[in-house]
């Protein structure tokens, strides 16, 4: 081995990506996500409760994305000029609050306002998390740690379905959003702990770009998510009502199958990013996705719906990853902020579209063409792929 080649492997080897912050950032990310976890399944429960149909479902899940979505640019902006820390915390404590008021509401007119609300704590708090983790993993083991990173999120997915649906058959709804709030409360703890980033260079650069919504290097790996989210809006929104219609018992075992092999393909797909780039994760992990969707459209048993988890899991877990790491890659150091912000931003419109859309189609034609819709829409992505890898090769 050459002598940069050692130096390189042994540089390596000291960028170690689990500091004391990435620690924290890690814990804080987990409990959030198991407090969202925890509702998304059980809103659409909860809006039946209320009286709602399919239709009403489909908008109290999407005006959650769409409220995340707007704030989402800002925030970005916001990171780079008034500092992690602030943004995260505040993000937190909006999540806090607007979780523990869904066991309040009466109707859906409050409902619908919490969850515009819970989706700007939501923009907050996701946007400057993902910032925040992508400051403290080394550059060369962006990929690989930004896999870790998601770890929180996953474990957060094996567990916090399987617990709501257990807790919703068990106890109030009530009581069901105040742990979740809880849990809320446990990551702001968490979070005001880390020692973050400071902001100074970015102010300067921020002048010029008052008007700026948008990082353009994120664009294209956010443009592929979105096609990839839109099925996520379809199954977070109605699989659980689709399963019961069916007859087709063990819904939580779904998400816990999917859980388990999300987690299990971020702890390679990662490294093989870092090692060989987006095109040996990209194709084969949306090729996965694009069959869970057509054989959950068909779904004749608890088995095929576990296997669609499984596939579903494995392709999700190795995108999505690869996809982040790409687009805050190529940004400018003073703009991972924005280049994080965009891309959420994508699959918070993916989410949205998927569960608005996909209420009108299956209130008009049932919920098997939610799932070809969304192979379709994993297709597309595929396609949009093939075009933008051939640009780059013809120049």
């Amino acid at each position: 081995m050459n002598q940069p080649a050692k130096e390189a492997q042994q540089h390596h080897g000291t960028e170690k990506i689990w500091s004391k912050d990435f620690l924290l950032i890690f814990l804080a990310n987990f409990f959030i996500f198991m407090g969202f976890q925890m509702t998304l399944p059980t809103i659409p429960l909860f809006v039946e409760h209320l009286g709602g149909n399919d239709q009403l479902i489909g908008f109290v899940v999407g005006i959650f994305t769409f409220s995340a979505l707007l704030v989402r640019p800002f925030v970005g902006r916001m990171l780079e000029t008034k500092g992690r820390g602030i943004i995260y915390l505040t993000g937190l404590a909006i999540f806090v609050v607007s979780v523990g008021s869904f066991g309040f509401a009466s109707g859906m007119a409050l409902l619908f306002f919490m969850r515009i609300i819970q989706g700007v704590g939501w923009g907050f708090s996701t946007t400057a998390s993902g910032t925040i983790a992508t400051d403290l993993i080394p550059p060369r083991r962006r990929g690989e740690g930004m896999g870790f990173f998601g770890l929180s999120g996953n474990v957060a997915l094996a567990m916090g379905p399987t617990l709501g649906l257990a807790l919703a058959a068990a106890i109030s709804f009530k009581q069901l959003f105040l742990i979740s709030a809880a849990l809320g409360l446990a990551a702001f703890v968490l979070a005001s702990r880390i020692t973050y980033k400071k902001a100074e260079k970015a102010e300067k650069v921020q002048v010029k770009r008052r008007w700026d919504l948008y990082e353009k290097t994120a664009l294209q790996p956010s443009l592929l998510l979105l096609f990839i989210t839109i099925t996520f809006g379809g199954i977070a929104s109605f699989l659980p009502l689709y399963s019961a219609q069916k007859g087709i018992a063990g819904i939580e075992w779904y998400f816990f199958i999917f859980a388990v092999t999300l987690m299990l393909s971020r702890s390679f797909a990662g490294q093989l990013y870092d090692k060989r780039g987006h095109g040996a994760v990209f194709l084969p992990g949306t090729f996965l996705i694009m069959i869970a969707m057509i054989l959950l459209a068909w779904l004749p048993n608890s088995l095929v719906m576990f296997i669609a988890a499984g596939l579903y899991g494995f392709g999700f877990g190795s995108v999505q990853p690869a996809l982040q790491a790409w687009a805050v890659q190529e940004a400018p150091m003073n703009r991972k902020g924005m280049a994080n912000a965009t891309f959420f931003s994508f699959f918070d419109l993916g989410v949205g579209v998927g569960a608005m859309a996909f209420g009108q189609i299956g209130h008009w034609l049932g919920y098997g063409s939610i799932y070809i819709a969304s192979a379709v829409s994993v297709f597309v992505s595929i396609l949009l792929y093939i075009l933008m890898m051939k640009k780059p090769a013809r120049a």
